[in-house]
């Protein structure tokens, strides 16, 4: 055979070769490339979602802190003005129970005073029958002279 014949022949085997590879194999590799890419695309489009997912996440738990921090922040101011309504409402009750417990004490010690003067006055009204009992050497009726005593007690 002549080099022509055989490079016809060739070329005629490697046409049919090129037929078949895009006829068959092609066809499948193109396939499988393309669904490759379609897989990588929709996977970065995924991790732009995600991450666009993510980052809107953030923004809300950052709300929800902020809202969460005003929350605590008004809660302890909540607190703190109602334990000095309570301290002041103590102090009211101290004061008006102090107060109380002096009255009565000034009223109790108004009494005691008084008792003491009524002892008094009967002890110097007992002591100035003795002293005049003495001085006149007789004895002095006390219910005769009831009249002269409460004078005296009186005027002590």
């Amino acid at each position: 055979m002549s080099i022509n014949a055989t490079l016809i022949a060739q070329l005629i085997v490697f046409l049919i070769l090129v037929w078949f590879t895009m006829k068959f194999v092609w066809p499948p590799i193109t396939k499988a490339l393309d669904e490759r890419a379609q897989k990588i695309a929709d996977g970065l489009s995924a991790a732009d979602k995600a991450k666009a997912d993510l980052a809107q996440a953030n923004k809300r738990v950052e709300e929800q802190l902020a809202a969460a921090r005003t929350d605590a922040a008004q809660r302890l101011a909540d607190a703190e003005r109602l334990a000095q309504q309570m301290v002041e409402e103590a102090k009211a009750r101290a004061s008006d129970e102090g107060a109380k417990i002096i009255a009565a004490a000034k009223a109790e010690a108004e009494q005691e005073a008084v008792k003491a003067r009524e002892a008094l006055r009967e002890q110097v009204a007992a002591l100035a029958v003795k002293g005049a009992e003495q001085i006149l050497r007789k004895e002095v009726n006390a219910s005769v002279h009831a009249e002269l005593l409460g004078r005296l007690k009186t005027e002590l």
